[in-house]
């Protein structure tokens, strides 16, 4: 898995295991519309959480309501309006109209899950919440995800239709997936049942536009969540870089049938005799700029035909060549005025061993942790600092 990040930030590894790890319910919200001049107006209204009986007042159905669930990142569009308060004591938030007007109120919802899958990945740990990159589970199931931008959009709020959906936001997408599926097939299954929402994990982190692959051994598929809705694409490949969308990446493969790994053979016009003055004319024709799409047909030409061998650190050796072959150096695409674009760091992981690897710009030397060295069934996170700077070896000195 790749990742193409302009600024580093504070990147580590992170393992989410065992028991009581929590996990976010998206934000839940209710709308308030309330006529002062009207006499019948309920002026006090509590919106509860936890009962199963409706409630006077209104009720907010929480579906599948996790143990020791709270209430936290309440937002009132028009404090003027109304007057929004936490009742922790009753699960419930209490809504006090204060004049003629409309106000959205939302919350965010999160408890503790009783058990779920072991991950292990990349991501920058907020709050001691890990926003991930791309993990592994302990099933052999892995995700990642990949700047969208422009193509990237999200569900802002539920709707009627969607009250039988698991609203998911999208920051915490990747662990809602790994923490409960074993393979891509269940991954489908939980997707037909969900909807991608946009809420931020916070004002300082605002939602990412992002795509996502979902791989295990046997198939790999892509995640896109745009203006018309969400699409799933199977990867033949199993490769994706940014834009564009992904049929359209796939759809430029059509552009390079005639590229082949062997020296070509001369069939520009039969009345010229052409002969290859080189070795190493293989792959003649594919693109080597940096755009996306030209990453593209390069990593999925060069995946598809590099050859491994059959041992582990000859297949994770291959594996940064092969990703090697797209990095970007810094200085050779320029994003903005004395800023330029860097491979910030490369990963791959054995899923089958829980082993992720990985190198970063300044360190090319391959860095590991295994999953199984730690207990899976603890309830902490377990934190690795990222190895920015690589060593240089000596034989002289």
């Amino acid at each position: 898995m790749k990742r193409m990040k302009k600024f580093i930030g504070i990147l580590l590894f992170v393992l989410t295991f065992g028991l009581a790890s929590t996990i976010t319910i998206p934000q839940i919200g209710t709308c308030v519309d309330v006529q002062a001049a009207n006499p019948f107006i309920q002026k006090n209204v509590s919106y509860y959480l936890y009962e199963n009986q409706r409630p006077s007042g209104g009720f907010i159905i929480v579906y599948d309501p996790l143990p020791n669930g709270k209430i936290s990142n309440i937002k009132n569009s028009n404090p003027d309006v109304v007057k929004v308060e936490l009742d922790e004591q009753f699960g419930a938030i209490r809504v006090n109209v204060l004049k003629e007007g409309t106000s959205k109120v939302s919350f965010r919802y999160a408890g503790k899950a009783k058990t779920h899958y072991a991950l292990i990945g990349m991501a920058f740990v907020a709050g001691d919440y890990p926003l991930y990159y791309d993990a592994a589970n302990e099933k052999g199931l892995g995700m990642a995800g990949l700047n969208f931008v422009g193509n990237a959009a999200y569900a802002e709020e539920a709707t009627e239709a969607d009250k039988d959906l698991v609203q998911v936001a999208q920051y915490e997408f990747i662990p809602w997936i790994l923490t409960q599926c074993a393979s891509v097939a269940e991954a489908r299954r939980m997707l037909s049942n969900m909807k991608l929402m946009g809420t931020p994990f916070s004002e300082q982190l605002p939602t990412a536009q992002l795509h996502w692959m979902i791989a295990d051994k046997e198939e790999c598929i892509v995640v896109e969540s745009m203006k018309d809705g969400m699409h799933i694409y199977d990867d033949p490949v199993g490769v994706l870089t940014n834009n564009p969308p992904f049929p359209g990446q796939m759809f430029a493969l059509n552009n390079y049938a005639g590229v082949s790994r062997k020296q070509p053979e001369s069939t520009f016009a039969g009345v010229l005799e052409l002969d290859p003055y080189s070795r190493g004319m293989g792959g003649m024709g594919i693109p080597g700029d940096l755009s996306s799409q030209s990453r593209f047909v390069k990593v999925a030409f060069t995946k598809l035909n590099a050859i491994s061998g059959d041992g582990e650190n000859e297949s994770v050796s291959q594996f940064f060549h092969i990703l090697g072959s797209v990095d970007q150096q810094r200085g050779c695409c320029e994003v903005s005025e004395g800023a330029y674009e860097i491979t910030i760091y490369t990963s791959c992981c054995n899923t089958t061993k829980g082993i992720y690897y990985y190198t970063t710009y300044d360190n090319h030397q391959i860095t590991a942790v295994d999953m199984y060295a730690e207990n899976l069934d603890s309830d902490k996170l377990i934190r690795y600092p990222i190895i920015l700077n690589g060593e240089i070896r000596w034989h002289n000195k």
